[in-house]
């Protein structure tokens, strides 16, 4: 009896503190998302680096948790989670003192490499710790902190901002890494199993290197800092780089990217379908913070994140619902259902007015946050669950990999519709508060085009959730 209640101790234990790890490295994602008007006035810093702050912490992460995941498997996992808690909490504190803004990206570069750690590594020690027929709540307890804490981040940011100023929402970061630092290393244990093999650093660095010349393809291109054709020539070597990983994964010995595991129906299908979830939803957060805040809505920060509330509290009440159902009854139609419901949601966004009430909005926004509940828990569960014990922490890395990645290229691909359907110094000026319109015809105008980008994006996310539906439904056949 007593050595039962050692155990149930020590899984709470692990999924406390798993969770406050990836609640944190989800907080920062977007708590600068409010603060980056006050750090383009404080730094002078232009737009397109400002982007880049937010942007390159999504990047650093995507491109370094394939890697992350596979010496979690060989060094093992809690040791590399420890780092991962001291490098973020490193990272906040240099953050918390630049002087420029390329010196916050350097920064955020170390934040990133720390979170990647914390995301690499948690579903896997969770898997270890919890047996299968409580593994998917437990996931879904973990995964809610993700979207949870990337909503809250633009309330808590807001008030860190005005109240404290912007270098306030890295404070906050400090005692709490400390002590959750210095607590996983006192309290979790090792449970994995240890596999000693070569690290593929060529496959590692062409991987990172094709997101880079991706991402820069598109962003440089949406900002007209290059022509098209210049785009369209970073885009084309971005995916021939992304060929030539395959090619060498397939080559080495020791490859990173364990495509074995592709042969698996349940893994392949479920992170495709996390990757078109996460490119639907990935810039969500980040266009509804700025048509709130815009010239039209004009609310503050604080009122922002309230509208945004229904969200987080949709999504805190059916993850864990949705992980008991899969944990008890097996349901495979959980997570399909979960993706139907989020894009009835989005889709229902695409008919949102330049101005609005929360009255009107709680629906969708509602809809979004249940969709993303349901699916989140038994899709990751069943991805965790199909592989076997030893690639637990390469196939997180995967999976979490494909998050970051559908992130990325999700908030790089509305940039790119802004500044297509807007002026780039108009989108410019909206997207940093500093828009002033007074004219009537004028304001007509933007309106109209602002508004109809937002509907395409939103029309965009409706159908990228719907096709997830495919691998989603096809993975259990």
């Amino acid at each position: 009896m007593e050595m039962t209640s050692q155990q149930m101790n020590y899984k709470w234990i692990t999924l406390s503190n798993t969770t406050i790890g990836t609640l944190m490295a989800s907080l920062d994602r977007n708590i600068i998302l409010i603060a980056l008007p006050t750090i383009a006035i404080e730094l002078h810093t232009s737009f397109f680096t400002l982007m880049w702050i937010v942007l390159v912490y999504w990047l650093v992460t995507a491109a370094v948790l394939l890697n992350f995941g596979r010496l979690s498997d060989m060094f093992g996992r809690v040791k590399l989670y420890n780092m991962g808690f001291a490098l973020f909490t490193l990272g906040s504190g240099l953050c918390s003192i630049s002087q420029t803004g390329e010196q916050l990206i350097l920064f955020r570069i170390i934040q990133a490499v720390g979170a990647a750690f914390l995301f690499s590594n948690s579903a896997a020690i969770i898997t270890d710790t919890f047996k299968e027929n409580e593994r998917a709540k437990a996931l879904g307890l973990n995964q809610m902190s993700i979207v949870i804490g990337s909503v809250v981040g633009l309330v808590f940011g807001g008030f860190l901002t005005s109240a404290l100023g912007w270098r306030s929402i890295f404070w906050v970061n400090l005692p709490i890494g400390l002590f959750a630092t210095i607590w996983s290393y006192t309290k979790l244990k090792e449970l994995g199993t240890i596999r000693k093999e070569q690290i593929d650093w060529i496959g590692n660095a062409t991987f990172a290197a094709a997101l880079c010349v991706l991402l820069l393809g598109v962003t440089l291109g949406a900002f007209k800092i290059i022509n098209i054709f210049q785009s369209l020539l970073s885009i084309i070597g971005g995916s021939s780089l992304l060929m030539l990983f395959i090619l060498i994964e397939k080559k080495v010995s020791k490859p990173m990217f364990d495509l074995s595991l592709f042969k698996i129906r349940l893994f392949t299908g479920g992170n495709i379908a996390i990757f078109l979830n996460a490119l639907a939803r990935g810039a969500f957060t980040l266009i509804m913070s700025f048509y709130l805040q815009g010239p039209f809505m004009r609310l503050s920060s604080l009122e922002a994140g309230i509208f945004l509330i229904p969200v987080s509290i949709a999504l805190a009440t059916f993850a864990p619902i949705s992980g008991w159902a899969h944990d008890r009854y097996k349901l495979k139609m959980l997570a399909p259902v979960g993706l139907l419901v989020s894009a009835a949601g989005f889709f229902v966004l695409t008919q949102i007015g330049i101005t609005t009430s929360f009255y009107e909005i709680v629906m969708p926004l509602l809809l979004v946050g249940a969709g993303m509940g349901i699916f989140a828990s038994p899709n990751r569960a069943s991805i965790m669950g199909s592989v076997p014990s030893g690639r637990r922490g390469v196939s997180a890395g995967i999976s979490t990999t494909f998050v970051m990645m559908g992130n990325s290229f999700s908030i790089g691909l509305v940039f790119l519709i802004m500044t297509n359907v807007l002026s780039v110094n108009t989108a410019e000026q909206l997207f940093s508060g500093s828009l002033h319109i007074s004219h009537t015809i004028f304001t007509n105008i933007i309106a109209d085009k602002f508004l109809s980008s937002i509907h395409f994006i939103f029309l965009i996310s409706t159908v990228m959730m719907l096709v997830s539906i495919i691998p989603s439904i096809v993975k259990w056949r």
